[in-house]
């Protein structure tokens, strides 16, 4: 069977729908091919909880202003200037408009959550979590005769001299090859292929959780690396958290996050701390505690706290491991007692004076330890005591296909590719080089999947 559209889109999630809905309202005919089930369609979107923009003042929803050159500070901060600075300031001038833009598409917001997230100021905040903004941009898609399939695995893509001809597609009603005028990659990075991931972290993978979906395999970005078009980013570049040790393999989601490391300190399985549990706003740095986690022995630590600390943030799916001493919390997490005695009462030595802030970063910090608590260093000894096992938790990769401003892909000879476009997850590493902080994953795939959609339609209609 061959059918006919004007633009093809590729994935699911919410980098898709943007460039589904875009390329719809641009006058094309639109395919959506979503490789998982309905229930799990949207793949890593269903786990998001907020988006970041920039904004010149207070909204209903955001507390105040966040300015496009503070926007660029705090990203170059957190890639440590590992980023395409052209593409970068280009997504936050146009993240603006995605606050409204979003909004005319059905989307909802609302006001920040509290704990340790600190972003009533930045980010906004889907009403419903990311299955209810997901459900918002299918709507909206089907309304405007957007076709969906689910269960649609391409598993062929045609492509010459950087044109995209036809893809072969597998789903309940068997083989089929789908034409189309574009393409549009939105399908993800290829964080649940374990494979992949050892070819740059070697066996230690195994031990990764991927709290992100189980249907991101990477295909299609292979595909298109075979094709010629130019690959970017490195292989060990990846949205990696610290998670619930106790979290599923696959698709944990957010409820398995932890943020509670600001408020006690980190140690391995030897009992050492090797980082500093304060270092930063928690948005800004929770995302490099899975790599640090992914460098100890077995990659596993141990976050430990005390009483006053239980009610500061949100916990896990899990509750957490609890025990009336150090030394008998210490048996519970099958650690040397003495060892990790020694290792606490060494940190509560070594804190100083201040006056502590759960919000913000204060000046309760050590002194004369290694490394230091820089920020809300307080004493660990209000019992009960408590912890929580952690694992690296990959929730995207980096490596990816590079694209221009129009989300167009370039090819590996530097020419632009004739009618192929690419948004989301699949070419993030263009703006995250490494690092991250909250919510720009939804930015990158809502800023390039309007522009690939849109960049689409035009050139079909052309």
């Amino acid at each position: 069977m061959l059918e006919r559209y004007d633009v093809l889109v590729i994935g699911g999630g919410n980098a898709a729908l943007c460039a589904a809905i875009a390329a719809r309202r641009g006058g094309a005919s639109v395919l959506v091919l979503e490789g998982a089930p309905h229930f799990y369609r949207g793949g890593n979107t269903r786990h998001t909880r907020n988006m970041r923009c920039a904004h010149d003042s207070a909204t209903e929803i955001l507390t105040g202003p966040y300015t496009e050159d503070e926007f660029w500070e705090d990203l170059k901060r957190v890639t440590q200037g590992h980023t395409d600075e052209e593409l970068a300031r280009h997504m936050i001038a146009e993240s603006k408009e995605m606050l409204t833009w979003i909004v005319d598409q059905g989307v909802r917001f609302q006001p920040s959550l509290g704990g340790t997230l600190s972003l009533g100021r930045t980010n906004s905040f889907f009403l419903g979590g990311g299955r209810s903004m997901l459900n918002a941009l299918y709507l909206t898609a089907e309304k405007l005769g957007v076709e969906v399939r689910y269960d649609a695995e391409v598993t062929e893509l045609e492509i010459e001299d950087g044109m995209f001809l036809s893809a072969t597609v597998h789903d309940a009603s068997g083989p089929r090859k789908v034409r189309a005028a574009a393409l549009v990659a939105a399908s993800g990075g290829f964080e649940a292929n374990i494979e992949w991931l050892k070819e740059g972290w070697g066996e230690i993978a195994e031990n990764f959780l991927i709290r992100g979906t189980p249907y991101n395999r990477g295909t299609i970005l292979r595909m298109l690396i075979d094709h010629d078009v130019k690959q970017i980013g490195d292989v060990t570049q990846c949205h990696a958290v610290a998670i619930d040790a106790r979290a599923p393999k696959f698709d944990g989601g957010i409820i398995t996050r932890l943020d509670c490391v600001i408020y006690g300190i980190v140690v391995n399985k030897e009992c050492k701390r090797f980082y500093d549990e304060g270092e930063d706003i928690w948005p800004k740095r929770y995302a490099i505690w899975g790599r640090l986690v992914a460098a100890q022995p077995d990659q596993i630590a141990y976050i430990i706290f005390d009483a006053r600390s239980l009610s500061l943030f949100m916990p896990s799916l899990f509750p957490p491991i609890k025990a009336d001493s150090i030394e008998e919390l210490a048996g519970l997490l099958e650690l040397d007692p003495a060892k990790l005695s020694e290792t606490v009462n060494g940190f509560n030595a070594a804190v100083q004076p201040g006056t502590f802030d759960p919000h913000n970063p204060d000046d309760c910090a050590t002194a004369g330890l290694t490394p230091a608590k820089t920020h809300w260093a307080r004493r660990i000894e209000q019992g009960p005591f408590y912890a929580y096992p952690v694992r690296p938790g990959i929730t995207f990769t980096y490596l990816g296909v590079k694209v221009n401003k129009e989300a167009r892909m370039i090819m590996a000879d530097g020419k632009q590719a004739v009618n192929m476009f690419a948004a989301g997850e699949i070419m993030a590493g263009n703006v995250l080089g490494q690092g991250y902080a909250a919510g720009i994953g939804m930015t990158i795939g809502s800023v390039f999947g309007r522009a690939a959609g849109r960049g689409a339609a035009k050139y079909a209609r052309n």
